[in-house]
């Protein structure tokens, strides 16, 4: 039997004493006492305040837990409280139970007698750490805003404005404000507007459209939207010309589907050795919108500038094949398969034919889009594209400046095309427009020049 001496007893009293200060001694200095302060975050994507705006914040404390959070707005040295909120602990020696928070808070300027002008919106959030005299971490964020909250004004510059189905239109207006966002609504689609044309640059441009199968009463108006969310509309006076449009049949016969069918095969997925007619259906209608998405992708942006100049020009000694807004029906052994209109006007030449820039722009985009072939968009500036398909070569890079009449590329066959010619289409954002208006040097001078002429020398 081993006998523990005296001088080891009194070691190891003396280190369950010393272990029974020093732990609690750690405890409270690393768990009770830590310093890591609250985190508070929120999304202040714009520091514009308008009539009502809900702010959405995120508390976080996960060592001492939270103990309160205040949100509020401060002006001229007046607090105004958005949200107080406190939350429970565990005991002096616990921390607290609520180590997150999620909160939404609605700002309405107005009804909490908060003034135009600058503020500040304070967020501050404590915890349970017994750092700060037991009062825990504080963390205090303060962000500038501006409380706005009155709308802007529309003054409508343009004073006729004749519009034909299927056709295109410009209105030129004032906003009293900056307005990130602004521009003309026919019904539910949206046509930008831009600034920058005129020396006043609260002066906006805006071309429109009115789609072929738009109705004529259709609502339209200007809206600006400033940075705080304030809205304003206003309409202007237009006289909307009804159109017929030209039905068309197309065959498609056997020799056609195999002649042209292979060229989807990538395109289009269908069941090996299935009916070239089935094939055709799915590209003529599941492929013609998909490439439809594509070319709104491509116009999807535009330079804020007007790089062209008087009418456009037209394929050099070419018949017209197809017009614009043609409602096809599509014959296959004496069988109606298929309905589509035709967004565009047919021109056939020579076979490989040059195919001039239409008019000054840069070129938004080559390469092959589907049923359209062979294609370039040249985007004109503030909107408006021309659209070259079916060629048989591309000339030109995308990014690359040219100039009315300079070769862009050849007459071709690709694409869904039953013979070399172009397919020539002209769009308003992105809406596609007769194509006749633009070769017309009487309607560009009587609904577009005119117009800015008009309004440069009011304005200057």
């Amino acid at each position: 039997m081993v006998k523990t001496s005296p001088k080891s007893i009194k070691s190891w009293l003396i280190t369950l004493v010393a272990l029974g200060v020093v732990i609690p001694v750690v405890w409270v200095l690393v768990v009770r006492l830590e310093g890591e302060k609250p985190t508070v975050q929120f999304d202040l994507t714009s520091p514009w305040l308008g009539p009502s705006r809900t702010l959405s914040f995120s508390f976080s404390d996960p060592k001492s837990g939270l103990r309160s959070l205040w949100i509020g707005i401060v002006q001229d040295g007046k607090e105004i409280v958005l949200l107080q909120r406190s939350f429970p602990g565990s005991g002096f020696l616990g921390g607290g139970r609520v180590g997150s928070e999620s909160v939404s808070v609605g700002v309405e300027p107005k009804s909490l007698g908060i003034s135009e002008g600058k503020a500040t919106l304070r967020v501050t959030a404590r915890d349970y750490s017994w750092r700060g005299r037991f009062r825990g971490n504080l963390t205090l964020v303060e962000k500038e805003v501006t409380i706005d909250t009155r709308a802007p004004s529309i003054a409508v510059l343009t004073r006729f404005h004749n519009v034909a189905q299927g056709g295109a239109g410009l209105v030129i207006y004032r906003i009293s404000e900056p307005c990130p966002r602004s521009g003309v609504f026919i019904g539910e689609h949206y046509f930008p507007g831009y600034s920058g044309y005129f020396k006043d640059p609260q002066i906006g441009l805006a071309f429109f459209a009115l789609a072929h199968d738009q109705d004529p009463g259709v609502k339209m108006f200007v809206q600006a939207q400033d940075s705080a969310g304030n809205q304003s509309v206003a309409g202007f006076p237009k006289y909307i010309i009804k159109k017929r449009f030209p039905k068309d049949t197309v065959g498609i016969n056997d020799g056609f589907l195999e002649q042209k069918m292979p060229e989807f095969e990538c395109e289009v997925p269908f069941t090996p050795g299935a009916p070239l007619v089935d094939v055709f259906l799915k590209v003529n209608q599941d492929l013609r919108k998909a490439n439809y998405r594509k070319i709104v992708e491509v116009v999807g942006a535009s330079d804020p500038g007007i790089h062209w100049e008087g009418p456009f020009l037209r394929l050099p000694n070419a018949a017209r094949r197809a017009s614009f807004a043609d409602r096809r029906e599509y014959l296959y052994n004496g069988k109606i398969i298929d309905h589509q209109v035709h967004m565009g006007i047919d021109l056939a030449s020579l076979a490989q034919s040059p195919v001039p820039a239409s008019n000054t722009g840069r070129v938004a985009f080559t390469g092959r889009i589907g049923i359209y072939g062979n294609t370039v968009i040249i985007d004109h500036g503030f909107g408006l594209f021309s659209m070259y398909s079916h060629l048989s070569d591309i000339g030109v890079e995308k990014d690359q400046k040219v100039s009315k009449g300079d070769v862009i590329g050849r007459t071709g066959t690709t694409g869904l095309a039953g013979g070399d010619h172009l397919h020539y289409g002209i769009l308003i954002h992105d809406v596609f427009v007769n194509p006749v208006e633009w070769w017309d040097g009487s309607w560009i001078e009587n609904n577009v020049s005119s117009k800015i002429r008009e309004v440069q020398g009011r304005a200057g």
